[in-house]
């Protein structure tokens, strides 16, 4: 049967990508400290704004403008450590969490529908590995590079070989499922 592997491939790379989740939320965990603190520091300078720049002090010309500029630079530092981690998350979200959930369901569906059509085995055979390497050479890659840190990742994602044959398996699919979909199980390939 040429889609089982398929199947379990798909399954389990769909619970390491699902695995990404819990780490999102720790490190949402962190962004939510971050923008506590940036909401503070904003409040000040809109506390400041309201009243012209102005507070109860003594001698109002040097120290307003001294505590908007500190209040200012600790509201860009606030904000910057808020972009820095929403940066994180999204590294991680955008690309092996979302692609990599995406593409081991594609495998899964592959599989499944590869037990259902009449083909030559050796057709069912190329698109079954091409939808595997095509996984594993893009969001694989990206799961590398965005969670672990393995910088030489990206130089193969830059090929984009992965995504080309994902998207050639799918036209050959379409193309064996359009010839030879049958409605039930085939085991003979």
């Amino acid at each position: 049967m040429v889609g089982k592997k398929n199947i379990v491939f798909g399954f389990l790379f769909l619970a390491s990508t699902a695995a990404l989740g819990p780490l999102m939320v720790v490190k949402y965990d962190d962004w939510g400290v971050a923008n506590t603190e940036k909401q503070q520091m904003v409040g000040k300078l809109q506390e400041l704004r309201a009243s012209d720049y102005e507070e109860d002090l003594e001698t109002l010309e040097d120290l307003s403008a001294k505590q908007l500029a500190i209040a200012n630079a600790e509201a860009i530092i606030s904000m910057n450590k808020v972009g820095a981690n929403e940066f994180g998350i999204d590294f991680i979200k955008g690309g092996p969490h979302a692609h990599g959930n995406l593409e081991a369901l594609l495998n899964i569906v592959v599989g499944v529908v590869l037990c259902f059509i009449v083909a030559p085995l050796m057709l069912k055979q190329v698109v079954s590995w091409m939808f595997i390497i095509g996984t594993l050479m893009h969001s694989g890659l990206l799961y590398l590079e965005r969670v672990f840190m393995q910088e030489w990742a990206s130089i193969w994602l830059n090929t984009a070989i992965g995504p080309a044959l994902i998207l050639l398996g799918l036209v050959l699919m379409g193309g064996m499922a359009f010839k030879g979909f049958r409605g039930e199980w085939v085991t003979d390939g």
